[in-house]
């Protein structure tokens, strides 16, 4: 893994984005940003970064999805509460939050869940245990991936112009928390919006 991070590549990103879409806790904010960096140095391409970051989260959360779908809700929940599963970092309590997230959110889920810390590498379990349309699964990871991995990326690129390598991860760690809280207050905002709205349009249609 050490090794994967340190020579980033195409093979290597989408393998590495596959493990996060898993149950492999490999942080996307260390693999897509320090690429992008790299690539505004010259030594990438930053429109492939994002490419074969996205078809990589695509693998992964397939994998959880059919998993998840043929396996069941007992054989998930007893791997997560197995040692294996706990040292993935994996427990009942994030896949019973997950389940819950997607509970709530229902398809969509599937595309804001990758923009939430935790949710996002796990949201494909509760999809696949619901039988969710494999097409709209796709969809909707495909889009919330490719835009969380080029927001990632622009960070990357952007620090580049003002952080030194050595100096790339400490500067990752912080940026990318404000990333994290910052799009979660956006989703927060968004859902409180479309709640009023229904609830608005819902109370038009009593009136009528």
């Amino acid at each position: 893994m050490t090794s994967l991070l340190s020579n980033l590549n195409y093979p290597a990103i989408f393998f590495l984005m596959l493990l996060e879409s898993t149950v492999v806790p490999v942080p996307s904010e260390l693999v897509v940003s320090p690429a992008a960096y790299h690539a505004a140095g010259g030594n990438l391409n930053i429109w492939l970064i994002i490419l074969f970051s996205t078809l990589g989260a695509d693998c992964g959360a397939t994998i959880n999805y059919v998993v998840a779908r043929y396996l069941g809700r007992p054989v998930i929940y007893r791997f997560a509460n197995s040692r294996l599963g706990h040292l993935c970092l994996l427990n009942q309590e994030k896949l019973e939050k997950s389940e819950r997230y997607f509970d709530r959110h229902g398809a969509t889920a599937t595309l804001t869940g990758r923009f939430v810390p935790v949710i996002r590498h796990l949201i494909s379990l509760p999809a696949g245990l619901a039988r969710m349309n494999y097409l709209r699964f796709i969809l909707f990871t495909t889009i919330g991936a490719g835009l969380w991995h080029s927001v990632l990326a622009a960070l990357g690129w952007w620090m580049h112009s003002f952080v030194p390598e050595d100096q790339l991860d400490n500067q990752l760690h912080l940026y990318g928390h404000y990333i994290k809280w910052g799009i979660l207050a956006i989703l927060a905002i968004v859902i409180v919006y479309f709640t009023i709205r229904y609830f608005i349009k819902k109370k038009q249609t009593k009136e009528k």
